[in-house]
């Protein structure tokens, strides 16, 4: 069951709501989002249904959901979400009004590599820079990231571009550090089931960022998305990144009908990462025309000013010719489906 609550309701008639709740012997958890305030119910339906939860003050609606994800789902939360990424002021939306780039460089390896790479970004329409400072790795022998100097070098070039960050934490020990350089943390496809960081993550007061597991439904993608609203965050967005089938010809199978499917079962934004999908350069473009054809809220693309001495996914890296083709779908592709570029959004 979830408890919506009016956007004029204050922490008083919240609290209210919880106390009735667990009076009874049920859990109440506070998901707060950009406009209003949901409580997920945990514990005997029967008995909430006595408590007349829609007669306490600032309780907008009282709802039943059938689906296992509550917090998320669409049965009490129509319209599809926006979440705002960045410093007030600065704050860049992803949502269904608008279309979302972002970019960067898989892996923050220099200051000079990454902001070349951040201005490359920001030249083919990005307005949310993307870089790894850790790097969890299916090789333990490989580049694990640069870790706290790397966040140095992403605020830095935050202060630089103007763009805000998102940037991967792999360990709930991390959070306290993250938070203070990243505008947005993204759980990347190894850690969707880490149940532990998901709830961090939820607890930090950040927007995340959560890739779908290589070998998980969509199902399963939600209610991990749900542990992170169950502590209080609802400022969450999707991200397809590709699936592992038995086809060998790309890094990963891109389950572009993911979105419509994430888009009718949930109210979250989601983008997709035709990169990781592909592990092709040649493949980005493409990829990314479909996405935005299918109704993708945004993509995640990985550029790299000289991807040939990557120390991180550097094959699917894109730069000149691609970036210009990528840049190009960026500007035209979201109007034929009824889109704008955030950078017409102000808030």
């Amino acid at each position: 069951m979830v408890v919506v609550m009016s956007p004029g309701a204050t922490d008083e008639d919240v609290a209210q709501v919880v106390s009735r709740v667990e009076g009874v012997g049920g859990e109440a958890f506070v998901s707060k989002g950009l406009v209003r305030t949901i409580i997920g119910l945990v514990g005997d339906i029967e008995s909430f249904h006595h408590l007349n939860l829609r007669t306490l003050r600032g309780v907008a609606d009282v709802h039943r959901i059938s689906d296992p994800y509550k917090l998320v789902s669409r049965q009490h939360h129509p319209q599809r979400s926006t979440v705002w990424v960045g410093p007030e002021g600065r704050q860049v939306p992803i949502g269904p009004d608008s279309f979302t780039f972002i970019a960067g460089p898989c892996a923050v390896e220099s200051a000079e590599q990454t902001v070349e790479a951040a201005r490359m970004a920001q030249s083919a329409g990005a307005s949310i820079l993307r870089g790894g400072a850790y790097k969890p790795r299916t090789s333990p022998y490989a580049f694990q990231g640069l870790g706290r100097s790397g966040l140095e070098i992403l605020a830095q070039v935050r202060e630089t571009t103007g763009m805000p960050i998102v940037t991967e934490i792999a360990d709930a020990r991390d959070v306290d550090v993250l938070v203070d350089y990243a505008d947005m943390l993204q759980i990347g496809t190894r850690n969707m089931a880490n149940f532990g960081l998901l709830q961090a993550v939820g607890e930090s007061g950040k927007p995340v960022l959560l890739k779908r597991g290589m070998s998980s439904t969509v199902e399963e993608w939600l209610m991990a998305a749900e542990y992170i609203a169950q502590r209080g965050n609802l400022d969450i967005v999707l991200c397809e990144r590709g699936i592992r089938t038995f086809e060998p010809s790309t890094r990963n199978t891109l389950d572009i009908s993911a979105v419509p499917v994430v888009q009718a079962a949930s109210h979250l934004p989601i983008v997709v990462d035709p990169s990781h999908a592909a592990g092709r350069k040649d493949l980005v473009v493409p990829l990314s025309r479909a996405a935005i054809a299918v109704g993708a809220d945004g993509l995640l693309v990985d550029v790299h000013p000289n991807p040939e001495v990557a120390l991180c996914d550097g094959p699917q890296a894109v730069l000149g010719t691609e970036l210009r083709a990528l840049a190009q779908a960026v500007r035209q592709l979201p109007r034929a489906v009824g889109r704008v570029s955030v950078h017409d959004v102000t808030r």
